[in-house]
């Protein structure tokens, strides 16, 4: 996974092609060109500061957002051009993992677990979406907490919660945001673990938005830079970092130096 030998791009199947994106607000330009392919089995993770257009980006990928200009191809169909059956129907295809792990205050753990079960596979038994609930809570290693509140767990087990409601789908692509954000560096650890278990586990893609480089060097199989909404550097960890670029070299520093 994470650090494997590397695959020749050529021979990998695309699951996630993007050209020429664009994005504004207004007179603000958050998306100058954007150019990116994820490849079946990747975990490429999209690096730059608060700001800088990343959350648009995947907001884009899962049809949250529509762009100004380009295409978006994602499991072979392009989402500008879905109907809204059609986008529902993909949208089940993606894991998108909140940076607030957006779980409902109201239900436990297992209700939150069960409820995009039930809502999107109406013909299951209660044996087996309990089955899945079990199975994902397993994968997570957070068993044992069904019956919890939101409420009553750390912020890394929420995240982890938040992650297994997304994998209650089996989703083909999880796009992270921001998965470590207030963490502290033992329970971000768990959670970069976590990410490579899950594509080790459920042989998803992953896109993975962050500003935290231990992140980016432990889940990133490849890494693109984003500055000011554009792709600067891409590649390894090593070879995006491997660079003379002072915009690259004092985010470095910012990160491992302060």
């Amino acid at each position: 996974m994470a650090g494997n030998t590397f695959i020749p791009a050529d021979t990998r199947e695309k699951v996630i092609s993007i050209r020429g994106l664009y994005k504004s607000f207004g007179d603000n330009q958050v998306l100058r060109g954007i150019d990116l392919d994820l490849y079946k089995g990747e975990n490429v993770v999209v690096l730059g500061r608060s700001g800088t257009g990343k959350s648009v980006l995947i907001k884009i990928i899962a049809g949250l957002l529509l762009p100004d200009e380009g295409q978006v191809n994602v499991l072979g169909m392009e989402v500008e051009k879905l109907n809204a059956k059609e986008l529902r129907t993909l949208r089940l295809k993606l894991g998108f993992s909140f940076q607030n792990s957006a779980l409902y205050d109201s239900m436990t753990v297992g209700e939150n677990l069960k409820f995009p079960l039930v809502q999107n596979s109406k013909h299951l038994s209660q044996s087996q979406v309990d089955k899945a609930v079990a199975a994902v809570l397993d994968a997570v290693g957070l068993s044992g907490t069904t019956n919890q509140m939101p409420s009553e767990l750390s912020g890394g087990q929420r995240k982890r919660i938040g992650i297994a409601r997304t994998l209650i789908l089996q989703p083909e692509i999880m796009l992270y945001d921001e998965p470590t954000a207030g963490l502290d560096p033992i329970t971000s650890i768990e959670i970069n673990k976590l990410i490579n278990e899950v594509q080790e586990k459920y042989h998803t893609s992953s896109i993975i938005i962050t500003h935290d480089l231990a992140c980016a060097k432990s889940t990133g199989d490849r890494l693109a830079m984003m500055m000011e909404g554009r792709f600067i550097r891409e590649g390894s960890f090593a070879e995006v970092f491997a660079s003379n670029d002072k915009r690259i070299k004092s985010f470095y520093d910012y990160n491992f130096i302060q």
